[in-house]
């Protein structure tokens, strides 16, 4: 079998520009990159990326963590991460680093610090226990996709203005009486959570309700939504008559306890969530739609950017959220008129 030492001896160059003639990494003139491909096709030669991580210094592998990888969100993330990875020619190590497991300690302790990758895209990592400092320290380039972003290039959507204009759309429907429901304080989503939490205090202030804001937190999962929203609604006369939800599993969570409590959605309640998760087109549900596999992709670019030119600054990438209306909205009951199209605030 012939190795790239054959290829160099046939074309009449060195190893290392026989590698960069067939990697594409670093400057070889164009008639001696011909020489080299002609020559590789000649002796039927099929590049080992171990070999050329000899000659490169690279692992031609991009690490990838997150803290979970069995939720939607993360999953599309990461579907979207791999295919542009395999675009490039690129490997890809995934790190499962669940929250407050011996294995999430042992991954930032120990095997992160080998630094078996060229590059690191992290996702969902919120700021705590300095996990994002170590990883800086590693010394290789890093994106963030959602979560904390300090001295690190991010992709995300614009929470704030995501849930800003989902609120402002139960507002041209009509409604005046709407809650925000979701969202821990300790939870490990804090950051998201005040961000879109913050958008709708924005979008009610902004229409003189400052004195209706309404926040019930819950854990931001289905099963947190469906419970926060049974004690919401159980007393039809404080209740409201909207819930803009900090993402699509609590609004899901909020439907199913509404009509667990015989609560006519819309008629009754409009919900409206952020996300457009798998399920929230079997709900019915009008939501903010984010496209976690193109944060995936824009991660990978980003990434390769800095790869290439390590002293580029970082950039902050933040997408806009578009608005998908389903059933779950209507104006509430006696509105006179209402206007249901997507109607995005000024941006700041």
């Amino acid at each position: 079998m012939s190795g790239i030492a054959d290829v160099a001896r046939l074309a009449g160059v060195s190893k290392a520009t026989a590698s960069r003639a067939l990697t594409g990494r670093g400057y070889v003139s164009a008639e001696t990159r011909d020489r080299v491909i002609q020559a590789a096709q000649t002796l039927s030669y099929v590049a080992s990326s171990n070999a050329a991580s000899l000659v490169t210094g690279r692992t031609q592998n991009v690490g990838v963590i997150m803290p979970y990888v069995n939720r939607w969100f993360f999953a599309e993330v990461l579907e979207g991460i791999q295919d542009t990875l395999l675009e490039h020619g690129l490997d890809l190590t995934l790190y499962d680093a669940r929250p407050g497991t011996a294995g999430r300690t042992l991954i930032f302790g120990d095997f992160l610090a080998r630094k078996r990758f060229d590059g690191l895209i992290a996702v969902g990592l919120e700021a705590e226990d300095r996990e994002l400092e170590r990883l800086l320290a590693i010394g290789r380039p890093i994106v963030s996709v959602v979560g904390a972003a300090t001295g690190t290039s991010v992709v995300s959507i614009d929470d704030e203005n995501a849930v800003e204009r989902a609120t402002g759309h139960l507002l041209a429907l009509g409604h005046r009486r709407i809650a925000f429901l979701g969202g821990d304080p300790q939870g490990y989503w804090a950051d998201v959570d005040r961000r879109r939490l913050s958008g709708y205090t924005a979008a009610m202030t902004a229409a003189g309700l400052s004195d209706a804001v309404q926040h019930v937190p819950s854990e931001v999962t289905l099963q947190g939504g469906y419970a926060a929203a049974v004690d919401l609604l159980s007393d039809h006369h404080v209740r409201p008559t909207a819930i803009a939800a900090v993402c699509d599993e609590v609004a899901i969570g909020a439907i199913i306890a509404a009509r667990r409590l015989g609560i006519q959605v819309p008629t009754d309640l409009s919900v409206i969530g952020v996300d457009d998760h798998e399920y929230a087109d079997m709900f019915a549900l009008t939501t903010m739609q984010q496209s976690p596999r193109q944060q995936g992709s824009a991660a990978v670019d980003l990434l390769m950017t800095s790869m290439a030119a390590p002293e580029t600054p970082p950039v902050e990438m933040r997408l806009e959220a578009r608005l998908i209306v389903r059933s779950s909205t209507s104006p509430p009951v006696g509105a006179e008129s209402v206007i249901a199209s997507d109607t995005p605030l000024q941006r700041r």
